[in-house]
């Protein structure tokens, strides 16, 4: 398998040591951002996903995976989640409910308001969508060595603490510009 660099790996021209490990490890960067888009191309491929036959459109998938996210909400804040207007969004929703994908019922504190949540169809898709690499993944990591699993499994350890740690750092920075 041949692995591309990624275009924005640029070679570093320095001499000094900091330098030169500066520009080994952009290339190691570019060279793990190349593989990791190579395996998602893989997956991608893989034409048994639940998304190349639900035959939604983009707003609809991102109306449903707003309600799997968030549960039932009020279409008002489902409507300002999307960017889009009441009137655009009931049309968006009308489609989902013949398609017994979505439910509208009343909210019971304040008849005015119409809740949105997902049906058990509903669901049932949005899960096969977001997991359907699941199986394929889990395949291929039971091609691998224990070794080669440790390695993985460290690799991913490192990735989820640093996405962690950056989370945490966003909505720290979020909560001082917001005054609180």
């Amino acid at each position: 398998m041949v692995f591309h660099r990624a275009p924005w790996y640029r070679p570093a021209t320095g001499t000094s040591q900091k330098e030169q490990a500066l520009g080994q490890k952009e290339k190691l960067i570019a060279d793990i951002m190349g593989s990791s888009i190579q395996l998602e191309h893989l997956f991608a491929d893989d034409r048994s996903d639940p998304l190349f036959s639900s035959h939604l459109t983009m707003s609809q998938l991102k109306i449903m995976l707003l309600l799997s996210r968030h549960g039932t909400l009020a279409g008002g804040e489902l409507a300002r989640m999307l960017g889009v207007g009441a009137a655009a969004l009931s049309g968006m929703v009308d489609r989902l409910v013949v398609q017994d994908l979505i439910t509208r019922t009343e909210d019971v504190n304040d008849r005015r308001v119409r809740r949105i949540g997902l049906t058990k169809a509903g669901t049932e898709l949005i899960e096969g969508i977001i997991t359907a690499g699941v199986a394929k993944q889990r395949e291929l990591l039971s091609r691998l060595s224990a070794e080669e699993l440790t390695i993985v499994a460290q690799a991913m350890e490192l990735l989820v603490r640093e996405a962690g740690s950056q989370a945490a750092e966003e909505a720290a920075a979020g909560e001082d510009c917001s005054g609180r």
